[in-house]
């Protein structure tokens, strides 16, 4: 038997970039993203009662986390916890930050191998040693074995900080600078100091 005050769903009109205005007892009521209608089960003719109002009221919550980290990771790529967190930090409730977080996964938009392996190499690149981009990447919540194995797949530091120190000279100013990039001290004494 349906509520005395349950409102029904007498349409729903979609539009451009995945919102749906829903109208409730023949007049308008609100603008939501389409996954949610979806997931709640919306309909026309659907009465809009307590239960499925809890539906609606979870699956925006989804819909919006899932938003979020997908603007998120618009601008660079990022790692489940550093996603978690970012999430958490902007409000957002444990059960849809981690349906949202494991959407992403089997999309393939969220890979912490891949973001390692990725974020090494830019660290690498940029003339960072394997101490400094094992700081990074643990700091951005990733486990040991990733980042074991992105250190791994980088040409080995000593080739690194040789090609440096002969771009930049040896001498104890480039000594400096690598042991302040991360450089092993081994590695900076032999580098800097060659002939």
């Amino acid at each position: 038997m349906p509520a005395q005050n349950a409102r029904t769903v007498t349409a729903l009109r979609e539009l451009p970039r995945g919102k749906v205005d829903v109208e409730l007892d023949g007049g308008p009521w609100r603008r939501m993203p389409v996954d949610a209608v979806v997931g709640a089960g919306l309909m026309v003719g659907r009465t809009l009662d307590r239960e499925t109002a809890r539906t609606l009221a979870r699956e925006l919550r989804r819909s919006g986390a899932l938003a979020r980290a997908t603007r998120a990771l618009a601008a660079r790529d990022r790692s489940r916890s550093a996603l978690d967190e970012r999430l958490a930090a902007a409000g957002v409730a444990a059960e849809p930050r981690r349906e949202a977080l494991e959407t992403l996964e089997r999309a393939g938009l969220v890979d912490d191998a891949r973001f390692a392996a990725g974020r090494a190499a830019a660290l690498a690149e940029r003339g960072h040693g394997d101490a400094s981009i094992r700081f990074d990447l643990e700091r951005q919540g990733l486990s040991d074995e990733l980042v074991a194995d992105a250190l791994a797949a980088l040409e080995p530091e000593r080739e690194r900080a040789r090609r440096l120190a002969e771009r930049r000279g040896r001498g104890p100013k480039t000594a400096r600078w690598l042991a302040a990039r991360g450089f092993e001290p081994d590695t900076v004494e032999e580098v800097a100091g060659e002939a």
